[in-house]
């Protein structure tokens, strides 16, 4: 599974701390999910979205199955 966490959190002037802040978690946690070595849970995945201002969101804006095409 490919994230796109790190550029949405950049994108946005957030540090890895203020985001793991906003969703209880460690700066490790956010480092680990972004160098692809955890896989958030689904609910952590959905907090992660929330801080980064995605109320109603498309999950395949934060993560994107290897060999999926989006379609048109």
């Amino acid at each position: 599974m490919e994230n796109r966490i790190r550029a949405l959190r950049k994108s946005l002037g957030l540090s890895q701390e203020e985001l793991a802040k906003g969703c209880g978690v460690s700066r490790q946690t956010i480092n680990a999910i972004e160098n692809n070595k955890y896989d958030p849970s689904l609910a952590l995945a959905f907090h992660l979205a929330r801080e980064m201002g995605f109320d109603n969101i498309n999950m395949d804006l934060i993560v994107g199955l290897p060999g999926e095409e989006k379609a048109d």
